[in-house]
């Protein structure tokens, strides 16, 4: 009877982890959405707010430094509050965000509304893949981690699309009230499903010590120089499926659709691997992506070659990303949430990075290909920090 009584209280407690990972997914869901769907919408911004393209593009750039800052600040900011309760904080201050960005009378206040979201979105994914990671058994952490960024791939595989078309039939603010509703769902998802869980173990300062560690460092430095790789060519699959794969302007939504079911693909393939193996699984998917976009940029004017290399770019690219997002767990501490939201600015960084070049490459007349070759030695860059990190954990 004793016995049947002690086990009454921890009846209570027991929780459904794909549940949870479900409510972390929606979250990461209407963040990637906010992120990637702008780029279908600068138009119909620039004809309504009488600005330029341009300038609209400050909506995508501006996000990104707002991740890369926000990502650490608000990690830092939330150190002393349980994981749970600053997730939802998070949620509701990207709900606000995007509400600001919906009502925005002048171009002004919608790159503030963007700005403000962009600050919750690399602390949600630290946070949120640390309590993935402790949401299951060890040997389970990097799939669970990859069913968290699930969310990302389906914003970009179908929730793009959608919003685009949404924005460009009843108005761009639809958009931003679409998103706003989906950040709602998934703060009620958060405060239902994901189970309570307690303060960081470590203080702040013993997070920022993490970054005294050369691998954690090496760790960044492949997330930036991998998604980079990706973004490098991805950035600029328009003018080149369109002037040198010669396919018309309505197939590329549709071979946008194909990366994202890459994307989808990879990620779950990636997890699955890396809870198996994580720097095997990096070594591999990296020397994959080595040469799929070496491939890409060789049959880049052929349409069934382009098709196939633009799904194993979304493949290859993101098999890496529940992989580093494990190293760096792995190095900086699995409590480390701080270093984890480090890792999605490494994230953004690498992107916002590998655009530049590519766009400079266009510039200097080197052609529309050019960003493809420089993904591919940034593929290449990210698989040799991988050997030497391998070496120092060897010799460690």
């Amino acid at each position: 009877m004793t016995s049947t009584l002690a086990a009454r209280p921890r009846a209570q407690t027991i929780h459904r982890p794909e549940f949870a990972l479900g409510a972390l997914a929606l979250g990461a869901f209407g963040i990637g959405l906010t992120e990637f769907v702008i780029v279908g919408l600068l138009g119909v911004l620039g004809d309504d707010l009488s600005i330029s393209v341009p300038t609209a593009g400050l909506l995508i750039s501006g996000y990104a430094a707002g991740v890369a800052v926000g990502a650490p600040l608000m990690t830092a900011l939330g150190a002393r509050v349980p994981r749970k309760t600053m997730l939802a904080a998070l949620m509701g201050l990207f709900i606000a965000g995007n509400l600001l960005s919906a009502v925005a009378p002048n171009y002004e206040l919608l790159l503030a509304g963007r700005i403000v979201a962009a600050l919750t979105h690399g602390a949600f994914f630290g946070i949120g893949s640390v309590v993935a990671a402790g949401l299951v058994a060890p040997e389970r952490r990097a799939s669970a981690i990859a069913t968290m960024f699930t969310g990302l791939t389906l914003a970009n595989v179908a929730g793009v699309p959608l919003g685009t078309a949404l924005g460009q039939a009843f108005g761009w603010r639809s958009t931003f009230w679409a998103v706003t509703a989906v950040g709602v769902a998934a703060l009620v998802a958060v405060l239902a499903l994901v189970p309570s869980q307690p303060r960081e173990s470590v203080d702040l300062r013993q997070q920022v010590a993490v970054f005294a560690r050369a691998q954690v460092w090496l760790a960044l430095v492949i997330t930036a120089l991998g998604f980079g790789a990706v973004f490098a060519a991805f950035t600029f699959f328009e003018p080149i499926l369109t002037e040198v794969t010669g396919l018309p302007d309505a197939a590329v939504p549709w071979l946008l659709v194909v990366f994202g079911v890459g994307l989808f693909g990879g990620n779950i393939v990636g997890g699955r691997l890396a809870d198996r193996a994580v720097l095997p699984t990096l070594l591999g998917a990296l020397t994959a992506l080595t040469a799929v976009l070496v491939l890409f940029a060789v049959v880049a004017g052929h349409p069934a070659g382009a098709t196939l290399a633009i799904l194993a770019l979304g493949a290859t690219g993101f098999a890496i990303v529940p992989a580093v997002q494990m190293r760096v767990l792995d190095t900086a501490g699995r409590e480390s949430a701080l270093g984890s939201a480090a890792n999605i600015s490494a994230f953004n960084i690498g992107i916002a990075a590998a655009s530049w070049l590519g766009a400079a490459a266009i510039d200097r007349g080197l052609g529309l290909t050019a960003p493809v070759w420089i993904g591919a030695g940034l593929a290449a860059a990210a698989l040799v920090t991988t050997l030497v990190s391998r070496a120092l954990d060897r010799r460690g």
